[in-house]
């Protein structure tokens, strides 16, 4: 498969979680994803902290979610990603999942801390906090796959 194709499904899973598995044929698993994606949203009142965010009210974000629901988002968002790029024919390297992960993980973090994470009295909020964390455990799980692979070869020339 063409890499544009590859792209444009993973663009179109960034977009919403579920578009990229529609592209890929998958519409049952799509429609799933789509389903939880908005049931996610809506339970952890995403979409009403976004906009006060972006205005820079980060507390009034901060006070409009369910952090309940609101940790399930990072995983459900990188997930559906992850599957519909590696149903498309991208992620073939070895443990190419692991960006994918960690940025979850990470992420996930992000949410948890984003209440009270501040620089200088900053605070980056439920939305710019996750964020950057989710890019910060890419670069996390791309170091982590190369050293996997490269402890793996080492062990394999040792065999």
């Amino acid at each position: 498969m063409e890499k544009s194709r590859k792209s444009e499904v993973l663009f179109w899973s960034i977009a919403l979680p579920g578009f990229g598995q529609y592209l890929n044929g998958k519409v049952i698993k799509g429609t799933v994803l789509i389903l939880l994606e908005f049931i996610v949203n809506v339970m952890s009142g995403l979409n009403y902290a976004i906009l006060p965010s972006f205005y820079g009210n980060i507390h009034e974000g901060i006070a409009h979610v369910d952090f309940q629901w609101l940790m399930f988002y990072p995983c459900l968002y990188l997930f559906a990603m992850w599957d519909a790029y590696r149903d498309a024919g991208g992620g073939t390297a070895p443990y190419a999942f692991l960006p994918f992960v960690f940025s979850a993980f990470v992420g996930t973090v992000g949410v948890v801390y984003s209440p009270v994470f501040n620089i200088n009295g900053v605070y980056l909020g439920v939305i710019w906090l996750p964020i950057l964390s989710l890019i910060l455990g890419v670069f996390i799980g791309k170091m982590i796959q190369v050293l996997v692979i490269k402890w793996k070869k080492k062990n394999e020339v040792i065999k």
